[in-house]
């Protein structure tokens, strides 16, 4: 079973001097401060709506609430750096002085996003790419001292579903982590947690692919990140609408629980729980 094919991840998460315990599986909320975002009920549009949404997600059992501005579907309008931090930065001051147990995770590729939402009352850096899109990230990360989510991805959300290619989808993951994780190591980033990055230029047999190998990122002994909640990859596997891909969403998240993920970003909190809840059963 998967708890034992990483007897030797890191298990915790500083955040903020609260050390985090993620020996069993979690989940993170998606909170998503866009009007474009591709599920539509996961949009919020006030600072009162995205209250009453987190307290939801606490009450069905999210740990983690990861809170966005910039949507990072394929094709999705770009957004102003200023036009992100204004969205994000008086959402996160009210969930955190709502909600002050509740982990606050900010979406952004953008340092000055990251660091003005870590202020704001934050606690975890989600970066879809990895640095590649600011080169101050891994600085302030570093300066930060927060856990910093990492994923793979070609290219940005405007053009990275433009035909990808990969000689080895997983190889090119695991090299891209490799070489990620010793520039952070080498700045002094302790918390560094792994997203394969499903959905983000990669083709329907890319995406099954590395799914399939997936167990083969616990030799990196780090926590990891999954996010299929609703995406193509089930809807288009299916011929289903994203209202109909919850299913699917669950099967996914059950394959990489056995494999080894220690956190699933979902909308749908409720099931993403009652799927850890029956997995951990299952590896006792």
């Amino acid at each position: 079973m998967a708890k034992d094919t990483f007897l030797n991840r890191k298990h915790t998460l500083n955040c903020k001097g609260k050390l985090i315990d993620i020996s069993k599986p979690s989940v993170m909320a998606i909170l998503n401060i866009t009007p474009d975002s591709f599920y539509h009920k996961s949009r919020v549009s006030s600072i009162d709506e995205a209250l009453r949404k987190s307290e939801k997600f606490i009450e069905a059992g999210a740990k983690f609430i990861d809170v966005g501005a910039y949507s990072s579907r394929p094709g999705a309008t770009d957004v102003t750096e200023a036009e992100e931090i204004e969205r994000l930065v008086p959402i996160i001051h009210a969930i955190n002085k709502a909600f002050p147990t509740v982990l606050i995770s900010i979406d952004t590729f953008r340092a000055k996003a990251a660091e003005e939402s870590i202020g704001a009352g934050a606690h975890i850096i989600n970066d879809i790419a990895a640095g590649n899109l600011d080169e101050k990230m891994f600085e302030t990360v570093a300066k930060l001292q927060v856990p910093y989510i990492m994923m793979h991805m070609k290219g940005t959300p405007q053009n990275m579903q433009n035909d990808p290619s990969y000689e080895n989808v997983t190889k090119e993951v695991f090299s891209y982590f490799s070489e990620k994780i010793k520039t952070l190591t080498a700045l002094g980033v302790k918390d560094i947690i792994l997203d394969p990055g499903f959905g983000f230029a990669k083709t329907l047999d890319h995406n099954y692919q590395l799914l399939k190998d997936m167990q083969l990122l616990n030799f990196f002994e780090l926590p990891i990140l999954v996010g299929f909640s609703r995406k193509s990859m089930i809807t288009r596997a299916l011929n289903i609408k994203t209202d109909e891909a919850l299913n699917g969403t669950t099967i996914l998240n059950t394959t990489a629980l056995l494999k080894g993920a220690n956190i699933l970003r979902v909308h749908d909190v409720k099931e993403a729980v009652e799927c850890v809840e029956l997995v951990n059963r299952v590896n006792g």
